[in-house]
């Protein structure tokens, strides 16, 4: 039998070509019918390998989820942009390859990334969320965070909500 290694560490220059694709499948996988497919397709096609290897070299905290060698997921962090919420971490970005959704990945990887964030010294967490993206809206609910505020964002004229859902 073979057991298959799974790491969560910080993202490389190295990695930027499979965080690359990671996006690009993830995005596709999300917000296809949700996000107007040009803005959808614009905006993933602005983050190709050398948009993320540049993130990493600028010191953004990028996050990957290795399963058996193979980058499976990232998550980006950092301090809160609302001000308007008193929570001082925020989850930025958490995607999976959509084959690896629903084992339990993007619970490990939201578990490090909450602990990198207290680790310096940030208290409390926010995560933004597509009101229209049933699956992430089920998932932060499901890993016990509250739904406390609404947003809007613009896609090509096309206004979205967002919820923000903490956690103390």
């Amino acid at each position: 039998m073979k057991t298959l290694a799974i790491d969560i560490r910080r993202a490389e220059p190295r990695d930027a070509v499979a965080i690359a694709s990671v996006h690009l499948e993830a995005w596709q996988g999300a917000y296809a019918g949700i996000i107007p497919h040009k803005a959808l397709t614009s905006m993933i096609n602005r983050r190709g390998s050398d948009w993320w290897a540049n993130a990493i070299r600028r010191a953004a905290t990028v996050l990957v989820v290795e399963i058996g060698g193979v980058i499976a997921g990232y998550a980006t962090i950092g301090r809160n942009r609302a001000r308007e919420l008193s929570q001082q971490g925020e989850i930025y970005e958490l995607y999976l390859r959509p084959e690896y959704q629903g084992i339990g990945l993007g619970s490990r990887l939201f578990a490090e990334a909450r602990r990198r964030l207290a680790e310096h010294g940030l208290k409390g967490l926010v995560v933004w969320a597509l009101e229209e993206n049933d699956n992430a809206l089920a998932f932060y609910a499901g890993a016990g965070g509250r739904d406390v505020a609404e947003g809007v964002e613009i896609f090509e004229q096309k206004a979205l909500k967002k919820v923000a859902f903490i956690w103390e």
